[in-house]
């Protein structure tokens, strides 16, 4: 009996971490680059062909911290960034007009369809959200980022000297963003203070940091 108690605990406690799973970029990703920035999705979602209320629907998808409605979708395809402690629920933009935002709900194959905005402050451009994010929680660097990422250079040029370089940072913090190009503090295996602009983006939007939300 105490071993059928044991393993119950165990299942629910693995459970209770699955549904609690946070989602956060960790590689670079070659797929879907041209995106504006990110949406906060509500508890219902429903994505219609074109931007207009008479529309064919697309798909209609209901969500909570535990389960998405169809089953078929997952979390990480669904979202971009997913922590339901803190009841943030991301998905990336692809196009926008005043009332309305294009979304990726499949990251795995590239589906979307366009959703009513309820809040025109949910949508937050990629530099926004930047600016927000990654100053309250500093950033850190994909897998698979390019080696020339770590080089913390004078300026927002690609020639421009390089100052400095990061190894292994333990804490990036974000004092600026210019275009593709942050300004950064970091404390790394070095245990010297550096600070120089290095690159979050490349020109053609592929992500080589992203804010550490915890």
């Amino acid at each position: 009996m105490k071993k059928i108690l044991t393993c119950l605990i165990v299942l629910f406690g693995l459970m209770q971490a699955v549904w609690a799973a946070d989602i956060m970029p960790q590689n670079v990703s070659l797929k879907y680059t041209a995106t504006l920035g990110l949406y906060q999705a509500s508890n219902e979602i429903t994505l219609y062909k074109e931007p207009r209320e008479n529309a064919p629907i697309v798909h209609s998808i209901k969500w909570n911290d535990k389960e998405v409605f169809p089953e078929s979708i997952k979390f990480s395809d669904l979202f971009v960034v997913f922590i339901p402690s803190k009841e943030l629920a991301l998905m990336a933009v692809t196009d926008e007009t005043e009332d309305w935002v294009e979304v990726i709900y499949n990251n795995t194959d590239g589906s979307k369809g366009w959703m009513k905005k309820d809040d025109p402050y949910k949508f937050l451009s990629w530099l926004n959200f930047y600016n927000m994010y990654g100053r309250k929680y500093g950033l850190y660097v994909l897998k698979g980022a390019p080696e020339s990422v770590n080089d913390m250079k004078t300026s927002t040029e690609d020639n421009s000297q390089v100052v400095a370089r990061m190894n292994l940072p333990k804490f990036i913090k974000l004092h600026a963003v210019k275009g593709n190009w942050v300004l950064v503090s970091v404390s790394d295996i070095d245990e010297q203070p550096k600070t120089g602009y290095v690159r979050w983006r490349a020109d053609n939007g592929v992500k080589y940091l992203f804010p550490a939300i915890k």
